[in-house]
C-alpha cells in the first residue's frame, strides 16, 4: 500500500515542463535572439590608401542592444576588420585571427600582408560556414601592395574589390554606391562617400543605427573619426 506521502515524481516532471513553458510563453521575443550585429559596413580606396566605416548598432531580433558598438576590430597596425553577423562569432574571430597574425609576424620578422588576413578569414568561415555567422571586411596598407580591401562572404568566398559594402544596410545602398563610387578618389571625396553612405543605411535600414565610425588606413598608419548622429550629413 503506498504511503499519502509518496512523491510522483512523473507528475512533478510534467509539472516542471507546464511551468517552464508558461515561463517561455511569458518571455519577449527579442530576448530569444542571440546579438548580431546586423549592420552597414563601407570601405573603399581613395588615391593615398583606403577608408572603412560602419554604424553601431548591435541588434537582438527587434531590440536595440548596444548603441556604440565598434566593428572596426584592429588586427595588426595596418590591418582591419569591419565585422557583421552574430557579434560572439565576429569576435572570436577577429581574436583569433589577430593571434594568428602576430605568431606570423614574429616568425617572418615583419608586419604581416592585408593579403594574408583576408585568407585566413576565409579559411575559417569556410571550414565552419555551417556554424558561425560572419561576414566580414578586411582593409589594410602594405609596403607591398598598398591599400587593400579583401570582402569575405558568410560561405567563405574571398574577393579583392576597390570599394565593398556588407551587412543588412548594404541593400539599401547598393545604388548609391554603384552611382558614386569612382576610382582615385581624393581622401575627402572618400571620406564624404562613406559617411553618406551610412547615413542611408541608417534611416532606412532597422538593424543600422546610432554613429558612424571611421578608420583611414595608409603609409603613415591609422587615423580613427566617430561622426555623432546630429553630425551625419542631410539626406536631401
Amino acid at each position: 500500500m503506498s504511503s499519502p506521502f509518496t512523491l510522483n515524481w512523473a507528475d512533478d516532471s510534467h509539472d516542471l515542463e507546464k511551468t517552464n513553458s508558461q515561463f517561455d510563453s511569458l518571455t519577449p521575443d527579442y530576448l530569444k535572439h542571440p546579438h548580431k550585429t546586423g549592420t552597414t559596413l563601407m570601405a573603399a580606396s581613395y588615391d593615398g590608401g583606403i577608408m572603412i566605416a560602419a554604424d553601431t548598432r548591435t541588434s537582438t531580433g527587434t531590440y536595440v542592444a548596444g548603441r556604440l558598438t565598434d566593428k572596426l576590430t584592429k588586427l595588426t597596425d595596418k590591418i582591419y576588420c569591419c565585422r557583421s553577423g552574430s557579434s560572439a562569432d565576429t569576435q572570436a574571430l577577429a581574436a583569433i585571427v589577430k593571434y594568428h597574425l602576430s605568431f606570423y609576424e614574429e616568425e617572418i620578422g615583419e608586419p604581416a600582408s592585408v593579403g594574408v588576413a583576408a585568407n585566413i578569414f576565409r579559411d575559417l568561415i569556410y571550414q565552419y560556414k555551417y556554424s558561425l555567422t560572419a561576414g566580414i571586411i578586411v582593409a589594410g596598407w602594405d609596403k607591398r601592395d598598398g591599400g587593400q580591401i579583401y570582402q569575405i562572404t558568410l560561405g567563405g568566398m574571398l574577393k579583392r574589390l576597390p570599394v565593398a559594402f556588407g551587412g543588412s544596410g548594404s541593400v539599401f545602398i547598393m545604388g548609391y554606391v554603384d552611382s558614386t563610387f569612382k576610382p582615385n578618389m581624393t581622401r575627402q571625396e572618400c571620406r564624404d562617400f562613406l559617411v553618406k553612405g551610412i547615413t542611408l543605411a541608417i534611416h532606412r535600414d532597422g538593424s543600422s543605427g546610432g554613429c558612424a565610425r571611421l578608420a583611414t588606413i595608409n603609409e603613415s598608419g591609422v587615423e580613427r573619426e566617430d561622426v555623432t548622429y546630429d553630425e551625419l550629413p542631410p539626406l536631401i
